[in-house]
């Protein structure tokens, strides 16, 4: 491994301007108004419904993999090893149940938001109201925040931007490309940085682990690793393991990280907002079954790095190979998150300015792709609904960016208040689960339960809070995911038993109407799912 210093040369800065260059020129062109027609709420908020599966598959992943991928999760590669890659893994094999039984429904309401087809299904504005607002607080106060944060951390210890104007900075490049354009901007610029995310994260995976590997490379690097950290490579945590209140074994797949992960994909605006604007069905079903697909490889490109910097940091030899250099900045349990940011100063000349540019592209499609769905709920869920009924296409528009910039810049007043999170991966999914639970168990007795009302989602989301901060703050010892996956029971629990209880003669007007021809897939889809699966039984195996 190269070690030329903290920063980048010449020739790093010329990549990474042409990355940004290819970016703003991108998003600016497929913003342009056609023929000068001024854009309406379907152009801007779901891209004219126009997206092919490709560019869906693309900006999903896009808009996933952020910072807290490539600094948290690299962070808690670190510290757990290969276990955190669960997250990913599972949510392949939960993109294809979305796709399938989820995606038909939403599209034939022909809905804008998650929060819309609430209304559409329970016929009450109030739970419509109540579950805008949670998702405006969470996108707001952890996501953008977070995302804020850990990618002005990387530039901080990358180049010694100061945290403050590397936030002011990222923000200003996100809004620059998408705040115009809306999804349409985003989503194809976001087939750009798909590309800089996988060859970005390609080059700091090889480079590490042949280092590792030394004359033997990447094989041999990788044989040293299992070699050094055993328990790195282990998918399911043994009880006395330190981190299995992150990760608690078995229960990881059986239990809470289920409610996260069909919380996430499936009822998630700023992920399912590009399935909404597929062109058809089958189109949002491709896109997903894609998305899966590189979704398995995303462990290689952001875990895999957080165990390589482990090894390295922990073998002197290693150490001593880097030079004095390598004593700066030193990852450590305690401040895991580190690992990534640390591991980047000894890539080699031009390799920096992809690294670089791949960072970059994971936190502002994640930023861009946060912004636009904070203004497709804040203008169709709320400023439509109770203070501009009867507001133009174009006022809409105009009220939706904003609200994004609003929103952007109560973000970055916030984001440097996170620092001192040894994990912030960890805090994102743990802030998350006080929410989702409660929200998904709304959501599949709404889609699959006709006997579901009002009375009982609005009751139960409500009591879903409080009860997930019980779970917390008790000295139970009980670790996040199973505080998840109890607080979901409790949720749909009192959603049944008030459901039940408090029956009227039309609560089954909005209720969803399943037949056998709703979940009829392609037979492409099929097989693309069934190979999914295996690879995944596979993984397993070999990892357990």
């Amino acid at each position: 491994m190269h070690t030329e210093g903290v920063g980048l040369s010449t020739i790093d800065y010329a990549i990474f301007a042409l990355y940004v260059i290819i970016i703003i020129s991108l998003g600016l062109w497929v913003s342009r108004s056609k023929d000068g027609a001024k854009k309406g709420t379907k152009d801007y908020f779901l891209a004219g419904k126009t997206l092919p599966w490709w560019a869906i598959g693309s900006s999903l992943i896009a808009a996933n993999i952020s910072a807290e991928q490539f600094i948290g999760m690299s962070g808690s590669g670190f510290s757990i090893g290969l276990a955190i890659a669960s997250y990913e893994w599972m949510a392949a094999l939960t993109l294809i149940i979305v796709a399938k039984y989820f995606l038909p429904i939403f599209i034939e309401k022909g809905i804008y938001t998650i929060p819309e087809f609430v209304e559409n299904r329970f016929k009450s504005r109030n739970l419509k109201t109540i579950l805008a607002v949670f998702w405006l607080a969470l996108f707001i106060f952890v996501n953008l925040t977070s995302v804020l944060y850990l990618g002005s951390l990387a530039l901080e210890t990358i180049l010694g931007v100061p945290m403050m104007y590397a936030i002011i900075g990222l923000a200003l490049f996100a809004v620059i490309y998408s705040l115009y354009g809306g999804l349409s901007a985003v989503a194809w610029t976001d087939v750009v940085q798909v590309f800089f995310l996988i060859l970005g994260g390609l080059f700091t995976t090889v480079l590490a682990v042949s280092y590792i590997g030394g004359d033997g490379g990447i094989m041999e690097g990788l044989s040293k690793m299992t070699a050094a950290a055993p328990d790195h490579f282990k998918m399911i945590l043994a009880k006395e393991n330190p981190q299995f209140m992150n990760l608690p074994g078995i229960a990881v797949l059986i239990g809470g990280l289920w409610v996260a992960n069909l919380y996430y994909w499936g009822f998630n605006q700023y992920i399912i907002q590009r399935a909404l604007a597929a062109k058809s069905i089958n189109e949002a079903q491709k896109g997903l079954v894609f998305a899966a697909f590189l979704k398995l490889i995303v462990p290689i490109l952001v875990v895999v790095p957080g165990i390589a910097a482990f090894v390295i940091t922990t073998d002197p030899t290693l150490m001593a190979g880097l030079g004095t250099m390598a004593q700066e900045h030193i990852p450590t349990l305690a401040q895991a998150d580190k690992a990534y940011p640390w591991l980047t100063q000894f890539l080699p000349i031009g390799a920096k300015g992809v690294v670089f540019a791949a960072l970059a592209a994971a936190i502002v499609s994640s930023l861009a792709s946060m912004l636009n769905s904070i203004a497709t709920i804040f203008t169709m869920d709320i400023y439509k609904e109770y203070i501009g009924p009867k507001s133009s296409e174009t006022r809409l528009v105009n009220v939706g960016r904003i609200s994004a910039v609003i929103a952007l810049i109560i973000a970055c007043f916030i984001a440097p208040l996170l620092g001192g999170i040894d994990q912030a991966f960890q805090y994102i999914q743990e802030y998350t689960g006080l929410v989702s639970p409660g929200i998904l168990a709304v959501f599949l007795l709404g889609l699959f339960w006709k006997k579901t009302n009002a009375k009982g989602a609005i009751i139960g989301v409500v009591l879903s809070i409080p009860f997930a901060l019980f779970l917390k703050l008790m000295p139970l010892g009980m670790p996040f995911l199973d505080q998840m996956m109890y607080t979901f029971i409790f949720t749909a629990v009192v959603i049944g038993l008030v459901s039940l209880t408090s029956t009227k003669s039309d609560d089954s007007v909005g209720a969803i109407v399943l037949t056998d021809a709703t979940f009829k897939t392609q037979s492409g889809f099929n097989i693309a799912s069934y190979i999914i699966m295996i690879i995944l039984c596979v993984l397993y195996a070999v990892f357990w």
